[in-house]
C-alpha cells in the first residue's frame, strides 16, 4: 500500500513539474546586433529555431519555436495580415493530401486544434506563427512552415505586436 501511494505521489509531482515549466515558459531579454531592423519587428531564425521579436538596435525578445520540417523551410519578409484567438483550424491541402483522414475543420479550442491558443497569420500564404497542442514539438523542424510557439509564448507575443508588423523569416 505505501508503495502504491509513493509511486501516485512521484507521479503526481512528475506531473507538475512538467505542467509547471510549460506554462512558465517566458521569452528572454537577450542582447542581439539588430542594426538592420526597426523595433517591433519580428525575426524568425529558422536554423536556430528562435524567433526574436526586436526590441532596439541591441536587444531583442527571444522565443524557442518550431519550424518547417526538411524540404518545408522558406525564408522571406511578410506582415502580420491578421490575429486569431482560438482559431478554428483548416488542413491546407498539402497536409490533407499527406493526411487524408485529417478532418476538414477542427474547431477552436478543441485539443486537436494545431494552432493552440492564438494564431497571427501572415501575408502571402497558408502560413501562420501560432501557438501548439503539441508543446514538445517546439523546438524542433516539425511543421509545414508555420513557426510554432507554446502556447504561453503565442499569448505574451500575441500582445505586444499588431497587424501590419513586418516578419522576417531566414534560415
Amino acid at each position: 500500500m505505501s508503495m502504491r501511494i509513493a509511486v501516485a505521489l512521484a507521479a503526481t509531482i512528475g506531473a507538475g513539474v512538467v505542467m509547471s515549466s510549460a506554462a512558465q515558459a517566458r521569452p528572454e531579454m537577450v542582447g542581439l546586433h539588430a542594426d538592420n531592423y526597426s523595433p517591433g519587428t519580428i525575426v524568425v531564425k529558422t536554423n536556430e529555431r528562435r524567433l526574436y521579436l526586436i526590441v532596439d538596435s541591441g536587444h531583442a525578445m527571444r522565443y524557442p519555436v518550431g519550424v518547417g520540417k526538411s524540404g518545408k523551410q522558406w525564408a522571406g519578409t511578410t506582415r502580420i495580415d491578421g490575429k486569431y484567438t482560438n482559431p478554428a483550424w483548416s488542413p491546407p491541402a498539402e497536409v490533407k493530401r499527406d493526411k487524408p483522414n485529417m478532418p476538414n475543420v477542427i474547431p477552436g479550442g478543441s485539443p486537436h486544434n494545431p494552432m493552440g491558443v492564438a494564431a497571427m497569420t501572415l501575408a502571402g500564404g497558408e502560413y501562420a506563427i501560432h501557438g501548439t497542442n503539441m508543446p514538445g514539438s517546439v523546438g524542433g523542424f516539425v511543421s509545414y512552415g508555420c513557426i510554432r510557439m507554446l502556447n504561453t509564448d503565442i499569448t505574451d507575443l500575441y500582445q505586444r505586436v499588431s497587424v501590419g508588423t513586418t516578419v522576417v523569416v531566414t534560415r
